[in-house]
C-alpha cells in the first residue's frame, strides 16, 4: 500500500494534555443574544441598551457542562460584531455601555471565575476580524488594537488555557502574527492557540462535528475559514490535532427564540462524538446562553442526558490493556468465558508521535470457526472508537497491519455497549 501520510511530528506536552480533554463546550453569548434574527456580517445595528441578562449565572453554565462530561469551555469574548463581553478600554461597544449591572458588569470575569472555581479549563474566543471597524483597513493600527484587546482578556483573569481565533472574515487581511503571538505567549506562556497565527491545534474544516477518516495529527496545511476553501500551508509538517466544532441547535450559534425544536437528540450527539472523539479529535459542542444569562432549559437537559449516556456506555469496560497479551504484531485478549462484544476503544501512546498506519480487530467466534475481522482502520491516534455489530467472542485480537516506527498502545477498552443497563 502506498503511504498517504506525512512522517510524524512530535507533540508538545500541552498538545497531548489538550487531546486528553477530548470534549468541550462552546458558548456564543453577547450582543447578538439580544437581537433576534441577526446574522454574521449583516451590518444591522445592535443597541447595547438591549443587553441585560438579569439572571446571568456562569456557575450554571460550568456545572451543566461538567454533568455532560466536558473538560473545557470556550466563551465568545468578542465576536465578529466587535461587542466586548468585558469593559474594554479600546471600544465603546462593550458591556460598559449597557444597563446590565449599571455598566459595571463583566461576563469574561464571571465566566473565568466560575471555570476556576469548578476546575474547568478556560478558553476565550476572539474574532480577529471585526465588521464596522474603520480601523480594520489599516493593518498596523489594527494590530495595535488587536494586541491591546487581547492583552486585556489575557491579564487579570487568571490562567487562560486556550485562545480561539476564528478565521472567518480575515481571508484577505494581513496580520503581524509574529508580533501578536510573541505578546500572547509572553502574557500566557502555557496557552494553546486555535487555528491562526502560530496554532497549537487546528479546525477540522467543517461545522458538523465530524472528522474525516483517517485524521492524522501531522499536517502541512490547514483550513482556517468557512468562507473559503483555501488552506494555509504550514512551513514544515507539524503536529496539529483537530477540533470539531458544531452546534447543539440546527443553524444558530447564538440563542434564538425560533429554533428550540432543533435541539439535537442524544442519538445525534452520540453520532458526532463517535465521528470526532472516536476518530482521535476533540469535540467542541456549542450552546447559546439565553437572554436570562442561563443555558436554555431544553439545551441543558439534552447535554446532561448526553453525558449520562456516555457514562452508561463507556464507564465500565470488561477488559483493558492490562488484560491483553502482547504479540509480535498486535495484542490479544482471551475472556474467561465466551463474551459478547460490540466496541473496542484503542489509544496509541503519542509521546513519540503517531506510528500506527493500519490495524484490524479480529474475533474468534463462539462456538468455533476461523477468526473474523470485525473492524479495520488506519490511524488510532489519541483514540479510536471501533464499533461493530455484537458478536460472541472466545478471543479478540488487535492486529497491527502497518506502522512506520515503534508502536506502543496507551489503552485498550472492550465493551458490550448494547447490553449495558
Amino acid at each position: 500500500m502506498t503511504a498517504t501520510y506525512l512522517p510524524t511530528a512530535i507533540p508538545s506536552a500541552k498538545q497531548l494534555a489538550f487531546q486528553d480533554w477530548e470534549f468541550g463546550i462552546f458558548l456564543h453569548f453577547g450582543i447578538r443574544t439580544f437581537h433576534e434574527g441577526h446574522r454574521d456580517w449583516d451590518g444591522q445595528p445592535m443597541d447595547p441598551a438591549n443587553f441585560h441578562p438579569t439572571a446571568l449565572d456562569c456557575d450554571q453554565w460550568v456545572t451543566t457542562a461538567q454533568a455532560a462530561g466536558a473538560r473545557y469551555m470556550v466563551l465568545t469574548a468578542k465576536h465578529h460584531d466587535g461587542f466586548a463581553n468585558w469593559p474594554s478600554q479600546y471600544t465603546a461597544f462593550s458591556v460598559a455601555a449597557t444597563p446590565w449591572q449599571d455598566g459595571k458588569g463583566d461576563v469574561v470575569r464571571d465566566f473565568t471565575a466560575a471555570c476556576h472555581r469548578h476546575d474547568m479549563k478556560v478558553g476565550l474566543y476572539y474574532s480577529p476580524a471585526e465588521w464596522g471597524n474603520p480601523g480594520y483597513a489599516d493593518p498596523t493600527g489594527y494590530d495595535d488594537y488587536f494586541i491591546a484587546q487581547v492583552s486585556e482578556i489575557l491579564t487579570g483573569y487568571g490562567e487562560i488555557a486556550m485562545l480561539w481565533f476564528d478565521g472567518c472574515g480575515s481571508e484577505n487581511h494581513a496580520y503581524d502574527w509574529p508580533r501578536i503571538m510573541a505578546e500572547i505567549r509572553r502574557m500566557q506562556p502555557g496557552i494553546l492557540i486555535f487555528n491562526m497565527g502560530d496554532p497549537d491545534y487546528r479546525w477540522v474544516g467543517n461545522e458538523a462535528g465530524i472528522a474525516p477518516q483517517p485524521c492524522w495529527n501531522t499536517v502541512d496545511a490547514v483550513p482556517v475559514s468557512v468562507r473559503t476553501d483555501a488552506r494555509d500551508t504550514v512551513p514544515h509538517p507539524t503536529w496539529l490535532p483537530a477540533e470539531c466544532d458544531c452546534m447543539l441547535r440546527a443553524t444558530n450559534w447564538f440563542y434564538s427564540d425560533a429554533d428550540t425544536h432543533t435541539v439535537k437528540s442524544v442519538a445525534q450527539l452520540l453520532g458526532m462524538y463517535y465521528y470526532s472523539v472516536g476518530r482521535g479529535c476533540n469535540l467542541l459542542l456549542n450552546l447559546g446562553p439565553d437572554r436570562r444569562g442561563l443555558l436554555p432549559d431544553p439545551d441543558a437537559a439534552r447535554i446532561r442526558a448526553f453525558g449520562a449516556e456516555l457514562r452508561r456506555r463507556f464507564s465500565a469496560p470488561f477488559a483493558t490493556l492490562t488484560d491483553c497479551q502482547t504479540l509480535d504484531a498486535g495484542w490479544a485478549y482471551t475472556p474467561p468465558a465466551p463474551t459478547l462484544l460490540d466496541t473496542v476503544v484503542l489509544q496509541e501512546e503519542l509521546t513519540a508521535g503517531e506510528h500506527i498506519r493500519r490495524f484490524a480487530i479480529a474475533v474468534q467466534p463462539f462456538p468455533y470457526g476461523d477468526p473474523v475481522i470485525v473492524y479495520t482502520g488506519q490511524n488510532i491516534g489519541h483514540k479510536a472508537i471501533c464499533a461493530f455489530p455484537p458478536i460472541e467472542a472466545t478471543s479478540v485480537r488487535i492486529e497491527l497491519l502497518e506502522a512506520d516506527g515503534p508502536v506502543t498502545l496507551r489503552g485498550v477498552e472492550m465493551y458490550y455497549v448494547a447490553g449495558r443497563e
